[in-house]
């Protein structure tokens, strides 16, 4: 007999009252951080009308083993809202569950580079335990709250009753509180979101291949690529989360469109000019290559599901039209590159210099492996220095304004470089990865100088080595992640077309793009996925269709 009926008692209820707030809690769970509001957790979820209406009906052995299935399935699904709240703020969309899970991985090397290996297993391990904990604990639960409808079948009948009416009442009423319905269905819907993406996944496989096999320009003969750029130097090069938030958020854009202004009229003192507009990515907040191939592509490639089929195709990307020409070398510079790079293939790259092939002996700043500065520096020793039978054209991935954004790096001497041994006291006296990644004012703060230094330090690298056949396209890849761009930011980023030679900027005349490197509010928007044909046809490439 217990010594204190009255307090197993009260730990009884406790522990089943602790249970239903997990069920009931999961059952409501939204699957976005910007949709968790005290009121969301206040609904009736119909699931759990169902489900005990269902316990009370079945003997104990089958009531058991349905609840421990019922409990697992929760928890898997919880899983599944967990991982959507962290894509959304990161890439600004839904988990799919049947492309993302090696994103995963991705996600675990992005901390481990930002904030140290320690800090990333501490937090896998956190969130293998968190995953194995809501298993355990939400299985656990509901058979509890199973066994105690049955025990208590009269009054468990008479509830279930009486909230299933409720239910069904708030439901046709469309009752709300504080603009929040008060019946949930927010599981069933859950459920059938997720079979709907699975279904609309694997459709999209079979009807993207047939997408990737047509090409305006796939049987274009060679000599009929690209014939008003020819002689030129045509470098395209992309500065990481350089997206519309940078020129437009009130708190980020004074320093960059002042920075922007400032390089516009330094590369118009050289003889450059520049004509700018925007182009919608196909990605937000993360996966780049996403957004560089949607551009050289001409398709919208807007998961990885997409990206292999056309890595794995011989549909023409804009990079390997230089190359098909045969009236160019063409080289890629890849600072963020840190294994084997088989996409070399289909970018029509003759030479690619990934993260360990520039010679940089300073140290890496944060996920970043190397200041811009120094990729462009050695980009020119390297290569764009060097005389040449043909002209040169290049694909440069800049990556000093990757988040974190922190620590920055800053401008030295060009003179100063050297082997990236400079840029150590700069680095050591940068800000901290964990000091930035927490504060969200300080991550928008930090990554509007990241853009500044981005953008000026390849500016100023064009103003000291480009010449009357220099021609420089560069552009965003994609908007920073939510916290830095707002919940509601468009996916749009700057794109702009340099050069001395006027003729070059004569033949986008017609795209009536903006003068300078500030696009302007109101200039066109296009899909990256067009940039591709209108570049083309744009500098005299004549179409020549290749059909599915």
């Amino acid at each position: 007999m217990l010594a204190h009926p009255g307090a197993g008692r009260g730990l009884s209820v406790g522990v089943s009252v602790v249970c239903a707030v997990l069920v009931v809690g999961a059952l409501v769970l939204p699957n976005t951080v910007a949709g968790i509001g005290p009121m969301k957790f206040v609904r009736i979820p119909g699931e759990a009308v169902i489900g005990a209406a269902v316990a009370l009906a079945l003997p104990r052995k089958p009531r058991m083993a349905l609840a421990g299935l019922a409990g697992a399935a929760l928890a898997a699904l919880t899983v599944l809202n967990l991982l959507d709240m962290g894509f959304h703020q990161y890439l600004g969309r839904s988990f799919n569950l049947v492309l993302d899970w090696s994103l995963l991985t991705d996600a675990e090397a992005y901390l481990e580079d930002s904030l140290g290996r320690t800090a990333a297993l501490a937090a896998t391990a956190g969130v293998v335990v968190l995953v194995l904990l809501l298993f355990a604990l939400l299985t656990l639960a509901t058979i509890r709250l199973a066994n105690l409808l049955a025990r208590h079948g009269g009054r468990a009948t008479r509830g279930a009753l009486f909230v299933g009416v409720a239910w069904i009442t708030c439901t046709a009423f469309g009752l709300q509180i504080a603009g929040v319905p008060i019946a949930s269905d927010r599981t069933a819907t859950a459920v059938e979101v997720q079979a709907r993406r699975v279904a609309d996944t694997l459709r999209d496989e079979a009807e993207f291949r047939k997408v990737a096999k047509a090409d305006a320009f796939g049987n274009t003969p060679p000599d009929q690529l690209l014939t008003d750029l020819r002689g030129k130097d045509v470098i395209f090069t992309f500065i990481e989360s350089y997206g519309r938030s940078a020129i437009e958020d009130p708190v980020i854009a004074p320093g960059v469109d002042q920075a922007l202004t400032a390089n516009t009229a330094a590369l118009a003192e050289a003889g450059f000019h520049a004509k700018s507009g925007w182009l919608t990515s196909a990605t937000y907040g993360g996966n780049s290559w996403l957004g560089h191939s949607s551009t050289l592509s001409g398709l919208w490639i807007n998961n990885q599901q997409r990206y292999r089929t056309v890595m794995a195709s011989d549909h023409l990307s804009l990079t390997k039209a230089f190359q098909k020409s045969g009236a160019w070398d063409t080289v890629g510079v890849m600072p963020g590159v840190q294994k084997s790079w088989p996409e070399q293939r289909y970018f029509g790259l003759d030479k690619v210099y990934n993260a360990f092939q520039l010679g940089y002996q300073g140290p890496k700043f944060s996920w970043s492996t190397m200041p811009d500065q120094y990729a462009l520096e050695a980009f020119q020793q390297r290569e764009h220095g060097k005389r040449r039978d043909k002209p040169l054209m290049s694909e440069i991935i800049l990556t000093s304004s990757h988040q974190p954004w922190a620590p920055v790096p800053r401008l030295v001497d060009w003179d100063q470089i050297g082997d990236g041994s400079v840029f150590r006291d700069i680095e050591a006296a940068g800000s901290r990865p964990a000091h930035v990644i927490a504060d969200t004012t300080r991550s928008r703060e930090e990554y509007g100088k990241s853009i500044q230094y981005s953008v000026t330090a390849l500016t100023q690298w064009l103003e000291r080595y480009g010449t009357d056949d220099t021609v420089l396209v560069f552009l965003g890849d994609h908007q920073p992640i939510a916290r830095v761009s707002g919940n509601h930011a468009s996916r749009d980023v700057p794109i702009s077309l340099v050069a001395k030679d006027p003729k070059v900027l004569d033949k986008i005349a017609s795209w009536d793009w903006t003068d300078g490197l500030r696009p302007a509010q109101d200039a066109p928007v296009w899909k990256m996925s067009a940039f591709r044909d209108r570049f083309l046809t744009a500098y005299g490439s004549t179409p020549h269709p290749k059909k599915s």
